[in-house]
């Protein structure tokens, strides 16, 4: 256990279907750099969790709302979205955007005030996206990075950073030694004061 252990707890978030694809690898290098800096990481794997889409009831906005009004694993992980200090959030881009398995979980966050009082006021998170074109733009990882930027500005977290790069086959990404290290200085980062 490293001697500078910081007490903070990092949730990652893992919403590619690839357990061992180019996002896992960049998301496993941030959780790396946190863990050097003492933080307590867990990382959830979205696409083996049953995670309903919202259904727009507003049930969960109510006066007096305790949860979500869907029964799917989202109950088991709204306490652990929670009780994180920080929040890694990692998607491939498909089809121009973040995952469908990214997206069902974000839509299902709509939900965490009911379960929390200003549950994203403050909360650190970092962005790991993997795309297999060769620029952010043509890819589409910019709409999902816009995406993010927008939602956590709004609700007031604190974006700390964003990784990305451009890797098609599972596992390529760890040859490009620059994203590597940015991904392990982001880690270090959100993990520090």
């Amino acid at each position: 256990m490293p001697k500078n252990k910081t007490g903070k707890k990092v949730l990652v978030l893992l919403g590619s279907p690839r357990k061992k694809g180019n996002t896992a690898v960049l998301a496993g290098e941030i959780a790396r750099g946190a863990a050097s800096k003492g933080a307590e990481v867990e990382t959830v794997f979205l696409h083996g969790m049953k995670i309903s889409p919202c259904q727009g009831c507003m049930a969960c906005q109510k006066k007096n709302a305790k949860r979500c009004a869907l029964d799917d694993d989202m109950q088991a992980l709204y306490p652990k979205l929670l009780a994180a200090d920080a929040w890694v959030i990692a998607s491939p881009v498909y089809w121009f955007t973040m995952t469908a398995q990214t997206k069902l979980w974000m839509d299902r966050c709509f939900a965490l005030p009911a379960y929390g009082m200003d549950p994203f006021r403050g909360k650190r998170i970092a962005v790991a996206m993997a795309y297999g074109g060769e620029d952010p733009f043509d890819s589409g990882a910019v709409n999902a990075l816009r995406a993010f930027q927008d939602a956590y500005a709004y609700v007031e977290a604190d974006l700390v950073g964003m990784v990305y790069g451009s890797a098609m086959e599972a596992g390529k990404i760890k040859a490009d030694e620059k994203v590597m290290k940015e991904a392990r200085a982001l880690g270090m980062k959100l993990a520090g004061p």
